[in-house]
């Protein structure tokens, strides 16, 4: 039977802009219990890969959600983001998409995940799914909330590097831009400021906010928008001429620690990206929203729970769609 869809849309507005949002409610649903009976314990399988990895790589949670991110802004939550290129199935990675390329990591965890679950459960449980449960697992282990996560995803058999070149949100963009890809995938303005808060732990390349310490928008001078002091520190770690690969906190306060002090430092001007500090500086409707989150971090916890729900449900591939990956590096 053809998955069902009935969609509504809402209007909100970005300082002038105008922006149209559409969200789904599936008839075909994905649910929390898909593998109560076909593998009852790939939570734990995969929350225990997670830990274990944790003890030699204190970044691994964050780039395990991030993996979950860029993998549903590409033609929904597909596990399409862990294919290698492959001439043989014509598969041109995402891997190797501006956006990822030598900046997406824990691949490896994610292969040793499904390593483990095939043991228990061999043929059953998707690549997406895994990429799901591990974005759970990672934010639930650093002192984050926890959630049932909605299963019953399929694994994609293509990929799509034009589409994640132009449908991530890059951390130079300015907040419209942000907002319309975004709304481009059904998710709201609370959406994007609950899911940036993922940002309260894990590290960035020097390379990827040193345009803000040095030359901003081509200004010669430093992003206005940067605390001096914190700017100070910033010079520190990322010198002009140096690598570029140098790494610093996204959060300054509890970069190991999934909490909502990442928005608190966005109201200090302590943002270290420059996504992350327009959702103060730039627009009043998200500056309402990272307020909210700084004062109340259960408020926080709970739209985060609620955006991951939603983002998890970007047009999964469910039924006989797809296929279930016996690796998640190549198609079947």
């Amino acid at each position: 039977m053809e998955k069902l869809s009935i969609f509504y849309a809402f209007e909100t507005k970005i300082d002038g802009y105008s922006h149209f949002f559409t969200k789904s409610s599936n008839a075909d649903q994905l649910n929390s219990s898909f593998y109560l009976y076909k593998c009852p314990n790939v939570s734990n399988i995969v929350r225990s890969v997670i830990q274990k990895a944790l003890k030699s790589d204190a970044r691994i949670g964050a780039s395990l959600i991030r993996l979950h991110f860029h993998d549903c802004f590409v033609n929904g939550c597909d596990a399409s983001i862990l294919l290698d290129n492959n001439a043989t199935t014509k598969i041109v990675s995402e891997k190797d998409a501006a956006p990822n390329v030598n900046s997406l990591r824990g691949f490896n965890v994610v292969d040793k995940i499904k390593v483990a679950v095939e043991n228990f459960c061999p043929g059953v449980v998707s690549c997406a799914d895994i990429l799901a449960l591990a974005a759970e697992s990672s934010v639930s282990l650093a002192g984050g909330p926890s959630w049932n996560v909605l299963l019953g995803r399929r694994d994609s058999r293509k990929a799509n590097q034009e589409g994640a070149n132009t449908s991530i949100p890059s951390p130079i963009e300015g907040i419209i831009n942000i907002a319309a890809k975004f709304s481009a995938v059904g998710l709201n303005i609370t959406d994007l400021v609950a899911l940036s808060g993922a940002h309260t732990f894990g590290r960035a390349q020097c390379r990827v906010f040193s345009g803000r310490l040095y030359n901003f928008n081509g200004t010669g001078n430093p992003d206005p928008t940067l605390n001096i002091t914190y700017l100070a520190k910033l010079l520190q770690i990322c010198p002009q001429n140096g690598s570029g690969n140098a790494l610093a906190n996204l959060d300054i306060t509890t970069p190991n620690k999934f909490d909502n002090n990442y928005f608190a430092n966005l109201r200090n001007k302590k943002g270290l990206l420059q996504s992350d500090q327009e959702l103060f500086s730039a627009s009043t409707v998200t500056k309402s929203v990272v307020n909210k989150f700084s004062r109340d971090q259960s408020a926080f916890f709970q739209s985060f729970v609620e955006s991951m729900i939603n983002m998890g449900n970007i047009s999964p591939l469910t039924g006989t769609k797809g296929e279930i990956r016996s690796d998640c590096k190549r198609v079947n």
